[in-house]
């Protein structure tokens, strides 16, 4: 996907309760104020014990770490880049229990797997790499671009804090397909966006919110 023409709203806190000083940013260009919170999407299935429970803790260590920059700790998404993309590996935990509430088909970026396996072979901060990255984000605002209504993205650790300018958000895909699993054993790849399944793009980021953490890595 080709994101270089977006326009930012801006960039700057996004984050409930952070202060100014936590996210320094260009002048003029505040990112919107977080909403509230809105009620949780009742899960398709019910909530299940973590099937990748390192990476949770992972996850919930990245949770602490970032204290002060995640103003919401009701639930978070972990994406699990060791799954292959024909699998559900967006995962909507449940904080205080560590249940995964929900799961959702995700893509990688085209710079991740270039021989189009299915399978995430590297992570990239760099721009241009059409890569994804490792770490932590906040969800800010959200904004209707060439994909439609998706979330920016900010990265909170040196692997991923090039988000915000590589234009790194959720938003919805075509290639995001069930349907191309069965084909081809994969879905597509993204240029190191979040992309999910078009039908369900606001479904994630109604759970999501603003000020709300996604933690993706991938464990041996």
């Amino acid at each position: 996907m080709e994101l270089s023409r977006r326009r930012f709203v801006g960039a700057g806190a996004a984050i409930a309760g952070v202060s100014a000083a936590s996210f320094i940013a260009p002048p003029a260009r505040g990112l919107v104020a977080p909403a509230p919170a809105p009620p949780l999407v009742p899960a398709a299935v019910a909530a299940r014990p973590a099937a990748q429970t390192p990476l949770i803790a992972e996850a919930l260590a990245a949770l602490e770490m970032h204290a002060t920059r995640i103003g919401k700790r009701d639930r978070m998404a972990v994406v699990d880049f060791a799954r292959p993309s024909s699998e559900p590996r967006l995962h909507l935990v449940d904080i205080p229990t560590g249940r995964i509430a929900r799961s959702f088909l995700v893509a990688h970026g085209s710079g991740s797997d270039p021989l189009r396996t299915g399978v995430l072979q590297r992570f990239s901060n760099q721009p241009g790499s059409n890569a994804s990255s490792r770490g932590a984000y906040c969800t800010a605002n959200r904004y209707v671009g060439k994909h439609g209504v998706s979330q920016r993205l900010l990265g909170l650790d040196p692997d991923n804090d090039m988000a915000l300018s590589r234009d790194i958000v959720v938003h919805g895909a075509d290639y995001v397909d069930p349907d191309l699993i069965a084909a081809q054993g994969r879905i597509g790849r993204s240029q190191g966006c979040f992309a999910v399944e078009p039908h369900l793009v606001e479904t994630v980021m109604d759970l999501l919110g603003e000020g709300r953490m996604i933690y993706a890595s991938k464990l041996a």
